[in-house]
């Protein structure tokens, strides 16, 4: 359960960011999906996801060391090309299975501001959840969707995007990265 919070749940909570030592914690289940402090939880990232033109957001993103996450993809300024779907909340995600073909992919993190890295993942992943409501899912999701719920999973287990990146090459500054993004829209 998460910690009391002076946040309310109508304004978008402050993010953590790298070097922040909550970032690294391994995130605890959550025991009562229905609880207020969980339900204010979702409510908290569900805004902070929006307000920073984010795809996806953890809660240890914003200090709150349990599993919720929020997969979001739309597209926005940071993910132009993202597709469209409905945010949807993830409480105590399992990976179930993962393709053995993997694809690298730019990524950024609303935790790690101004840079991007270029990040292998599995293209498809099978993954179980409850729903902010306790109902329990098992979803299929691929390619851009499933590099979302992969790099928002690794922040439950007190991981970055950036330990996946395997060379200098395949980091840039989000600058960089944005001018490579904008000629590319045009081919």
């Amino acid at each position: 359960m998460p910690a009391n919070d002076p946040h309310d749940s109508t304004s978008p909570s402050p993010l953590l960011t790298l070097g922040h030592p909550l970032l690294r914690q391994v995130a605890q289940p959550v025991d009562a999906v229905e609880d207020p402090s969980v339900q204010r939880l979702i409510d908290r990232l569900l805004l902070a996801v929006q307000a920073a033109n984010g795809v996806g957001i953890a809660a240890p993103q914003i200090g709150q060391p349990v599993q919720v996450v929020v997969i979001a993809s739309r597209p926005n300024l940071r993910y132009p090309r993202a597709p469209l779907m409905p945010p949807t909340v993830l409480v105590n995600p399992r990976l179930v299975a993962a393709s053995e073909d993997t694809e690298l992919g730019w990524e950024g993190c609303l935790s790690v501001p101004g840079w991007r890295g270029r990040v292998p993942r599995h293209r498809t992943v099978e993954v179980d959840y409850l729903d902010r409501h306790g109902r329990p899912h098992r979803q299929v999701w691929e390619g851009f969707v499933a590099r979302i719920f992969q790099h928002e999973a690794d922040h439950l287990v007190g991981k970055l995007f950036l330990d996946h990146v395997r060379s200098e090459t395949d980091r840039l500054s989000e600058t960089a990265y944005q001018a490579m993004e904008i000629s590319s829209l045009g081919k």
